[in-house]
């Protein structure tokens, strides 16, 4: 499930992040310590052999390779390639979160489109709510690893209780080598079509709306596999995560201290911890670990979409809204503010203080000199 930490940062304050620095499930430290400690040890190694094993010869040849590859260093245009690529990964990992169905409008429709207290009319409801969480569930199951671990068959779904065993046969009966999961919203189509011709849905412009609605479900449902079928183009990927190690590999060569003795530039100083160059490594390749990280949300990642909840909550919701709460609602009575022409609402004395006065533009309160009105002049 994504971290969230958005009650940690709800107003701005001293050094307001840095409370989120020690966090270690979906941290930056979790995804990279391994690329970081395999550089540090690259790093010394070589550093180690420059400083006792070299003869002075090696010395030579291994300084101007040095001073030659930091030279080249700043030429790959890492920044702008990597900010280019994180910031396209990003949108479209909201744009993911964005097309997760969710079921509860199509389920309130249901309930107020599907007249009758029968056990019919109860059954057709129950049964169109079911068919919109197994066209989910079956999208889950084919994109999410998380949910196919859950989930790995249709058999495990009867056992859940989404699907019945007749629906099973006739969903196994099917052939079509394009993927199934489109299948329980035909049957919705069906069901609502038989429930107006029965008379439990009321005109036909109830029945349109319905199926309106499950059709911007189905939308959602396909959109996901679109998402999962087109992903970024490799090609950009290889070309990103190639920059970034070569840059990297420079690193450990080109950022090597040098005997302040020989003169070279940007040597004045000897130091066993190159820290900057540490510092550019977990900047440069943590961006990279962040757009891998986010790429596939539906994986299995600590940031990544919690589907198997998603569906527990929507079989929850489907059920209680088409069935337990059908067309039920509190008394209806008088409202607290029945005579009151200007309704205010109460504050706490923790709340008064972040009161906000209504916007009432901003030349309202301006005073106008020399205000008095002119006369009007009329053509002749």
């Amino acid at each position: 499930m994504t971290v969230s930490y958005s009650l940690d940062v709800s107003k701005a304050q001293f050094c307001g992040f840095t409370k989120l620095l020690g966090r270690w499930k979906g941290s930056i430290y979790k995804i990279l310590w391994r690329e970081f400690l395999i550089f540090c040890l690259a790093y010394a190694l070589i550093s180690a052999l420059y400083r006792s094993y070299f003869s002075l010869e090696q010395k030579i040849i291994f300084e101007k390779l040095v001073v030659f590859v930091d030279s080249f260093t700043d030429l790959i245009p890492l920044s702008f390639v990597l900010g280019f690529y994180v910031s396209l990964v990003i949108g479209r990992w909201w744009g993911q979160y964005q097309t997760i169905p969710w079921p509860d409008r199509v389920c309130f429709m249901i309930a107020s489109y599907v007249q009758g207290s029968d056990e019919r009319s109860r059954m057709i409801r129950r049964t169109l709510g079911r068919y919109v969480i197994l066209a989910q569930a079956l999208t889950y199951q084919a994109v999410s690893t998380a949910v196919k671990r859950r989930f790995p068959t249709t058999q495990h779904l009867v056992q859940a209780g989404i699907m019945t065993k007749e629906e099973q046969t006739v969903f196994e009966k099917i052939s079509f080598s394009y993927g199934k999961w489109w299948i329980p919203c035909h049957w919705f189509t069906a069901l609502a079509t038989r429930a107006r011709k029965e008379g439990r849905i009321k005109d036909s412009v109830c029945l349109n709306g319905l199926l309106q609605e499950s059709y911007d479900y189905r939308n959602s449902c396909a959109i996901m596999f679109g998402y999962d079928w087109i992903s970024v183009p490799l090609v950009y990927t290889q070309v990103v995560t190639i920059a970034t190690y070569m840059y990297c590999l420079a690193l450990i060569i080109g950022r090597q201290y040098l005997d302040p003795a020989r003169g070279y530039p940007k040597n004045e100083i000897d130091l066993y911890i190159p820290l900057f160059t540490l510092l550019q490594f977990f900047f440069y390749v943590g961006w990279l670990k962040v757009a891998e990280q986010i790429l596939n949300p539906y994986g299995e990642d600590d940031d990544d979409f919690e589907l198997n909840w998603c569906l527990d909550r929507s079989v929850h919701i489907a059920y209680l809204v088409v069935d337990n709460l059908q067309l039920k609602h509190p008394k209806v009575t008088k409202d607290f503010f029945w005579d009151e022409m200007e309704p205010v609402l109460p504050q706490t004395r923790h709340s008064a203080k972040f009161f906000v006065h209504p916007n009432l533009g901003s030349a309202y309160d301006l005073e106008v000199g020399d205000a008095d009105s002119l006369p009007l002049w009329t053509n002749s």
